[in-house]
């Protein structure tokens, strides 16, 4: 069982930046955040793939958020810039270990096996 465990999130005005890391025990194939704000259901937000070649980003997030991984240090990391009160939420990383690299299945959390506590981000307007 690989355990992940998020930081990096807080409170930032609109318009600023933040930095989420996760560290995982051991290295998974594909790695991705997701979150959930109040009273909505879990989403989608960025995966990446072992290699890091190939990243997914859901459309709200494209041009803002970058979804980087290390594999040295099994971390994987979403830089966060431009925020704005929508992307307040509980963030979660995710690893997978049979992920299919593909925008469908990278997307989904049912296909992903490991799971973090999450840590809040709050953007304040």
């Amino acid at each position: 069982q690989v355990q992940l465990d998020e930081s990096g999130g807080g409170l930032v005005q609109a318009g600023g930046s933040l930095r989420l890391s996760c560290a995982a025990s051991a290295s998974t194939y594909a790695m991705a955040w997701f979150r959930q704000a109040p009273g909505k259901e879990r989403e989608f937000v960025a995966a990446i793939s072992w290699s890091g070649t190939s990243t997914y980003y859901t459309d709200s997030v494209k041009g803002r958020f970058t979804i980087s991984r290390d594999n040295a240090k099994n971390t994987v990391s979403l830089q966060m810039n431009s925020l704005n009160p929508e992307d307040t939420a509980v963030y979660y990383c995710a690893g997978g270990d049979q992920v299919i690299v593909a925008p469908a299945t990278m997307a989904d959390q049912r296909e992903y096996d490991y799971w973090g506590q999450g840590t809040q981000v709050t953007v304040s307007s």
